[in-house]
């Protein structure tokens, strides 16, 4: 008897070690699905189309700039113009300024809108749900890909802009809008928080776009949807008879990032703002939640 069980024994032995140790059970956030949502995003020529267009913005602007008979009065065109002759640190600030109301949110209601309804257009969204990603997994990692899609894009301005500028017009200490002047080293900080404070601007309208792309099985739908709702929401920003609404417009905050070019820095716009849009962020992100669990995927 126990030379049958020890020959038992034996063999499960060796069947534990034919199937191989347990898969280690991975985190709720998956990072091989995060990691597949990124490579999806970046590999697509539609997303660095975007954003080779978007890091022409500068190009153009510190070309015309350039090649002008006069360089820009003050308070002349868009803001920090004047100053991208005296200063080529300037073109990814002005750049910045020029693409905010348009071009950025252009680019992010695509990638926004196409989260959920590209899948579904696709016939691929009933099986990323079988593998298993589960429908709230699969719904961070969409918006957490619509995120890094808008830094990436910010970046992408801001660093074409700095490039360029380099390229072309003088680079040296910088006059801040108190009057003060930092270092190069300083003022390329102070850049790279405009473009973080222009990334969380952009986190409300992504939230806006998952929740519409959850609405429809057609993305192109959802991302003219997203992106009307940009020019709508700075529309209304401009008309000074709804001043009661334009705390709460998810565009209301977008051009203040001059608080950060000031000596010391004011924060309460970037605080007002991250609390903005982290209110849109949380009520549309409930939103498709409560839309996308109960839908049925049919494809």
């Amino acid at each position: 008897m126990s030379q049958v069980e020890g020959s038992r024994a034996e063999e499960s032995r060796a069947q534990g070690s034919i199937a191989g140790p347990r898969p280690r059970r991975q985190g709720w956030l998956r990072p091989d699905l995060l990691v597949s949502e990124l490579r999806t995003l970046f590999v697509r020529r539609r997303t660095w189309a975007m954003l080779l267009a978007l890091a022409a913005i500068p190009v153009l602007i510190a070309v015309a700039v350039k090649l002008s008979a006069s360089p820009p009065h003050p308070g002349e065109g868009p803001p920090f113009l004047d100053r991208v002759t005296q200063n080529g640190l300037f073109v990814g600030i002005t750049a910045l300024a020029v693409s905010i109301p348009l071009f950025l949110p252009l680019t992010v209601g695509v990638v926004a809108g196409d989260t959920i309804a590209g899948e579904a257009g696709l016939g691929t969204l009933r099986y990323l749900l079988i593998a298993p990603a589960g429908r709230v997994r699969l719904l961070v990692v969409k918006y957490v890909g619509a995120a890094v899609f808008c830094l990436v894009a910010t970046l992408m301005v801001a660093l074409a802009g700095a490039a360029i500028g380099a390229m072309i017009f003088p680079v040296g200490p910088v006059t801040l809008l108190s009057g003060n002047t930092i270092t190069v080293g300083e003022s390329v900080v102070r850049a790279l928080i405009v473009a973080l404070y222009i990334t969380v601007s952009l986190l409300g309208l992504s939230a806006i776009g998952l929740f519409i792309s959850t609405l429809t099985e057609i993305p192109v739908g959802a991302m003219a949807a997203t992106a009307v709702l940009a020019v709508v929401s700075q529309v209304l920003d401009s008309l000074p008879q709804l001043e009661w609404l334009h705390p709460w417009l998810f565009s209301h905050y977008w051009l203040d990032f001059g608080d950060l070019l000031r000596e010391p820095i004011v924060w309460n716009s970037f605080q007002q703002n991250l609390l903005l849009q982290a209110g849109y962020a949380v009520v549309f992100g409930a939103l498709a939640y409560g839309r996308f669990v109960t839908k049925d995927v049919l494809s």
